[in-house]
């Protein structure tokens, strides 16, 4: 299996020690870089691109949200995860205006970084439950409505939603794989939902992303 190379990125040395440490515990994560500033993480994934990168928003010496448009411009291979401290609906449209594939909050518990590192390694969108309805836009036309699915398509979508991959729904759920598909498929139509974001949008409008799924 090959590992998910990580890059960091976070000027106090302390919570890079503990994201670090927490990472490398991940059989099938890596480590390459860990820079406590925003022009040593640049030079260090310039000269190495990692498979994710994880910016902190908030660098002493230079805005997280550049460093992030930067990488994005020379390194577009690279995804990209924020991880920040703010919760307003303005540094989140900042990062997403800026490219970044995951938006996550400090104080969210260490399994939601590790399952977002995964999450925007599979090319995925992951935003952090406490912020994602700030993402909502509403869509012209009509408003999808969340009863038109059946509980186990609803139940899919909304684990999905949450980050977790196929086979954990599908392990979770007792389904194959397959059948987890044909549910994410089927209700994705029925809500005419296009992408990951759509659907994260979507579960973030419905209250799904709050609390997990009992």
């Amino acid at each position: 299996m090959t590992a998910i190379r990580v890059a960091l990125a976070d000027d106090h040395p302390i919570v890079l020690t503990g994201i670090k440490a927490l990472i490398e515990t991940e059989p099938d994560m890596a480590v390459i870089s860990a820079s406590t500033s925003g022009q040593a993480a640049f030079a260090a994934i310039a000269d190495d691109p990692p498979d994710v990168a994880v910016v902190d928003i908030s660098l002493g010496d230079m805005d997280g949200i550049e460093l992030i448009r930067r990488i994005k411009g020379s390194a577009p291979a690279v995804r990209l995860l924020a991880l920040t401290v703010h919760e307003d609906q303005g540094y989140l449209q900042k990062a997403l205006l800026a490219g970044v594939d995951g938006y996550l909050l400090k104080r969210s518990a260490a399994e939601d970084l590790v399952r977002a590192v995964r999450t925007v390694a599979r090319r995925e969108m992951y935003l952090d439950p406490a912020i994602a309805a700030k993402a909502v836009t509403p869509a012209p036309g009509r408003i999808a409505d969340p009863h038109i699915l059946s509980d186990r398509e609803a139940k899919v979508l909304r684990l999905l939603a949450q980050g977790f991959t196929s086979k954990e729904v599908a392990e979770d759920l007792s389904i194959s794989i397959k059948t987890v598909e044909t549910y994410k498929v089927r209700a994705a139509e029925k809500l005419n939902l296009k992408t990951r974001v759509q659907i994260v949008r979507f579960a973030a409008a419905q209250g799904w992303l709050v609390t997990p799924e009992d």
